[in-house]
């Protein structure tokens, strides 16, 4: 091997772990970053009646019939009366992971003082039952999941991001459209503004 080709070879050589050492380091910065922004913040954000995804915000929300996981049947409008907290979400999922416990929690601790109901609707269209089924167990989730198996409930309620939130009164109307995942303190605070 020829003196250049040595000199070549040591440069690529050390090029290659320069770069390498700069991905682990960058990498590790990131998922410490991205620890540490879970960890603090789990809050979405709230999306005013202007945006494009808005639903209709002080307006009745839209009916619809859709099965759970254990084989019943649920009528949004059926549960005019309670509070309902209607959640989009998917297994796959990360921040939807991230909210699911502070779901649990507060569907366990306040759900039925605050006469609240959660509708947690899984994108089954892009989900196998099996995963739901598994996801719901490793949770340990006692609340109601929702089986969107078809396109449909998604497009009426605008639902381009998940997790994607919808706080409906007592009289069906939504009043609180969120983006992006939440925690048990945020839950309770939204859950206390509804009538």
């Amino acid at each position: 091997m020829s003196s250049n080709t040595k000199k070549v070879m040591g440069a690529i050589l050390v090029i290659a772990l320069v770069a390498i050492a700069a991905g682990l380091f960058i990498h590790d910065r990131l998922e410490e970053n991205k620890k540490n922004t879970l960890d603090d913040d789990i809050s979405g954000y709230e999306v005013d009646e202007n945006s494009p995804q808005s639903v209709g915000l002080g307006e009745i929300a839209p009916d619809f019939t859709l099965n759970t996981l254990d084989g019943k049947t649920v009528t949004l409008s059926d549960l005019r009366g309670k509070k309902v907290i209607l959640n989009f979400w998917a297994t796959w999922c990360p921040p939807c992971k991230d909210e699911m416990p502070h779901f649990q929690e507060y569907y366990e601790e306040y759900a039925e003082e605050d006469h609240v109901e959660i509708l947690a609707v899984n994108y089954t269209i892009k989900d196998k039952i099996a995963s739901v089924e598994n996801f719901v167990k490793s949770y340990d989730l006692t609340f109601p999941v929702l089986l969107m198996e078809e396109e449909g409930i998604n497009e009426t309620y605008k639902v381009y991001t998940i997790p994607s939130t919808f706080f409906i009164n007592t009289k069906g109307k939504i009043e609180k459209q969120i983006l992006g995942p939440l925690d048990l303190e945020t839950l309770r605070d939204y859950v206390t503004e509804l009538e």
